[in-house]
């Protein structure tokens, strides 16, 4: 059998601030953010099964993305528990996340790896993640760099 790796795009658009940056990220500013979920196994083979032919289905692999990650990050504020803003309260803001670490991409691509690891069906497993802040800006997780 064969191995195969799929690959699904996801955007959000999430705002955050950086607490210790030494530049204009420190302020409150927001990205649209791009996430690609590549997950890796072998094609289920059985005939007249509905996923015949498929790793999983691109629909069940975007509703536990969608689960996971992008229902809870787009359009939300992000910070680390220990910045200024963590105290703040928002008029008309009900999406705030407060996380344990400073919310730099490269921190959030290893905590969204964390949620979406457990999250499919077996033998289905995460390959990668890429998420990319802009056009030219992106931090990659990959499951062989982290047993």
């Amino acid at each position: 059998m064969a191995v195969i790796r799929i690959t699904k795009a996801f955007n959000f658009e999430m705002a955050h601030a950086l607490k210790d940056h030494d530049g204009p990220c420190r302020n409150i500013h927001g990205h649209t953010y791009e996430l690609f979920v590549t997950i890796i196994g072998e094609p289920l083979h059985i005939e007249g099964h509905p996923s015949n032919g498929m790793l999983i289905d691109f629909k069940e692999l975007k509703q536990i993305v969608n689960g996971q990650i992008i229902d809870k990050y787009d359009h939300a504020f992000v910070v680390s528990n220990d910045s200024p803003f963590a105290d703040s309260k928002f008029p008309g803001s009900n999406k705030m996340i407060i996380v344990p670490f400073e919310p730099t991409s490269e921190n959030l691509v290893v905590s969204f790896a964390e949620n979406l690891q457990s999250a499919f069906p077996i033998p289905v497993k995460l390959h990668s993640l890429r998420l990319r802040e802009t056009t030219t800006s992106y931090a990659e997780w990959f499951a062989l760099d982290n047993p």
